[in-house]
């Protein structure tokens, strides 16, 4: 036996010890306490619980928490597993190195109490304590590398999961999107001075009533935001954000309900001062009402503020018989939805003032008119001199009077919008229908000077001298659609139900270009002019 075998003997004895050391106990200990400590670390497990991790958010922007996928994800997942491997290594140091081992070395045995023989003592500092200490350095090595490992795939799942959400984002706006397009859903502001186009409503919570500007699939979350005040906001239309209180952002104004989940029709009522508009959208409505009692479609205001609205010029319209001159600058829309079977449209009604189409400028100024989905020009053909100068009868002179005409004739009217709302809507206005509603029927069948207009109301306009009209109306529109109403017939005290079905035919009418299944209500009330160049006379 050479010098160097019993030192050799003792390194053999301190493996042995060493690997049943790790392999029996250390190993698996080391493995529990680093996947016990990795859970912990992706805590606080109670609700409620304050984290350091997650950022707070900062005042003025978005009150929501930043989608979990987005950034706590990965935060999460870096910070527990640092922590479950550094906890190993804080086990090692403090149970296994500052008491296990060191006991061994000073000749106790693990638990502290010193060896009552020195055989013992000998035993502890030179069999048991080098095989102890490289068992324990061992098992946590081994440890360390084989939670690498899982954690290296738990990382990987992390990808995955983001990825996944990050996919999620813009497929769900994807679909929204084209569901909408689809649908032909585009949102615009009611409002004067606003009429922008709303590609994302700002909206409510429901439980602070804080505003959120980016209530959808993003980074603050993919099927729902959780504001700061706790509440979960769904983020798709599907998901229910439709419930929620929806706001302009640039206007700050309440939008109506169902906003962004229907197709909205704007109809803008274009005449001049005193030709009838407002008392002909009082008409249209009451018409609307009319077809709604007999069961034919089902119309609602779409807010509080439009059922008031009616309502006062209604108490009006019956306590005087006339309504007063619109004033105040841009409309308000009028917002109604009309539905007939499973379709339903938002119905946007405009009734500017008269002096807005007396200047190209002020017609301009008429926003609106660029998402106009047709027109109902209102023509008081009274105010026309050509009509005019037809009045031989000194009776019925008196009664024109009495009927308050327009201070613009219809062709003037028209000669002043075309031209703007060719700028307004671009190359859309080929594709526009227009309805012509003769207003004032009631006295045009009492003057004996002029025909009465019939059926066919396109003719009788050539007759009594705008048959330039028709023709620029056939030329500059898609369609174009005939109608002759008495407005102070539909409404008012002891209005006429057949006559406000009349007057709801024109809406009826574009409401059935927009897809809506109503034109079997509209009848025939004068067919559309074969369209054609239009030819100066």
């Amino acid at each position: 036996m050479t010098a160097a075998s019993p030192l050799l003997i003792l390194a053999v004895w301190t493996g042995i010890i060493a690997v049943g050391l790790c392999l029996g106990r250390v190993l698996w200990v080391f493995l529990w306490i680093g996947t016990r400590s990795v859970w912990q670390g992706l805590g606080p497990w109670q609700p409620g619980r304050p984290d350091q991790r997650v950022p707070l958010v900062a005042a003025g922007a978005e009150p929501a928490h930043l989608g979990y996928y987005w950034r706590q994800l990965w935060v999460d997942a870096w910070t527990a597993g640092a922590y479950g491997m550094r906890f190993v290594w804080t086990v090692f140091r403090d149970v296994w190195l500052r008491r296990t081992v060191r006991n061994l070395f000073l000749g106790r045995n693990p638990s502290g109490r010193r060896g009552r023989a020195p055989i013992n003592r000998f035993g502890y500092i030179v069999l048991v304590a080098p095989g102890t200490f490289v068992g324990a350095l061992l098992g946590a090595v081994l440890a360390t590398v084989l939670l690498a490992v899982s954690l290296l795939y738990f990382g990987l799942l992390v990808g995955l999961v983001w990825l996944g959400c990050a996919t999620a984002v813009p497929v769900l706006r994807g679909v929204e999107r084209s569901w909408a397009l689809t649908r032909g859903i585009r949102v615009k502001c009611p409002y004067p001075g606003c009429y922008r186009p709303v590609p994302l409503a700002v909206h409510r919570c429901s439980g602070c009533a804080k505003p959120h500007k980016s209530l959808r699939p993003g980074r603050y979350g993919v099927l729902g935001h959780g504001c700061v005040c706790g509440q979960r906001l769904p983020t798709t239309r599907l998901a229910g954000r439709g419930r929620l209180t929806a706001l302009c952002p640039y206007c700050d104004r309440v939008l109506p309900e169902i906003v962004g989940t229907t197709r909205v029709v704007h109809a803008p009522l274009v005449g001049g001062t005193s030709s009838g508009k407002t008392m002909l959208m009082a008409a249209m409505v009451e018409g609307l009402h009319a077809w709604d009692r007999r069961g034919d479609l089902r119309v609602e205001y779409a807010s509080a503020d439009d059922r008031h609205t009616f309502n006062d010029l209604n108490q009006e319209l019956n306590s005087t018989g006339w309504a007063h001159a619109t004033t105040g600058g841009q409309p308000r829309a009028l917002m109604l939805t009309v539905t007939r079977g499973r379709r339903r449209r938002l119905l946007y009604l405009y009734d500017p003032m008269g002096e807005s189409v007396s200047e190209a400028e002020r017609v301009r100024a008429q926003k609106y008119l660029e998402h106009t989905d047709g027109v109902v020009l209102v023509a008081d053909v009274l105010a026309d001199v050509k009509v005019r100068g037809r009045l031989l009868d000194t009776e019925d002179a008196e009664r024109v009077g009495a009927a308050r005409p327009s201070t613009q004739g219809p062709w003037e009217t028209y000669q002043r919008l075309t031209g703007e709302l060719n700028a307004l809507t671009g190359r859309r206005r080929g594709r526009l229908s227009v309805a012509a509603v003769v207003t004032k029927r009631d006295v045009l069948d009492q003057l004996v000077t002029l025909p009465k207009p019939g059926a066919r109301v396109d003719s009788w306009l050539a007759e009594i001298g705008l048959g330039g009209l028709v023709r620029a109306l056939g030329h500059d529109f898609k369609e174009a659609r005939y109608w002759a109403v008495s407005a102070h017939a539909a409404t008012g005290a002891g209005p006429l139900e057949s006559e406000q079905r009349r007057a709801a035919e024109p809406v009826l009418w574009l409401l059935a270009v927009s897809g809506l299944k109503t034109a079997a209500l509209t009848g025939t009330p004068g067919a559309a002019p074969e369209k054609k160049r239009y030819t100066p006379a």
